[in-house]
């Protein structure tokens, strides 16, 4: 299982990097999406407990439970990185509404 998370990361840590290198403003929010989503994959994976018993029970049975921090690491991550991308779609829509393109090399303002 650990080798699936990490290809899985892996993976959609470069589509991410990818997508942001594209010229297309909408394709670069669109690769901060898939950034935000590999890093909490990663976050996931790494405090990941092979146990049977949930973090939220108050039972401990034979075996170990699982961490409840890294549940409320990700559920963290997941709302700041939703706030991230509002904000980066906002400036997007600006930045199209002002200068009527999408393409990066387009934008005037941003070459001074």
């Amino acid at each position: 299982m650990d080798v699936i998370f990490a290809l899985a990361t892996g993976a959609l840590f470069g589509l991410g990097v990818f997508q942001i290198l594209r010229r297309d403003l909408i394709k670069a929010a669109m690769g901060f999406a898939i950034l935000f989503t590999a890093i909490n994959l990663f976050i996931f994976a790494t405090g990941a407990y092979d146990s049977d018993v949930a973090a939220y029970t108050d039972q401990i049975e034979n075996g170990q439970v699982s961490d409840p921090l890294v549940q409320a690491l990700v559920l963290t991550a997941i709302v700041v990185s939703f706030g991230a991308l509002a904000l980066l779609l906002a400036v997007v829509n600006i930045v199209s509404a002002r200068y009527e393109t999408l393409d990066s090399d387009q934008v005037d303002a941003l070459q001074k």
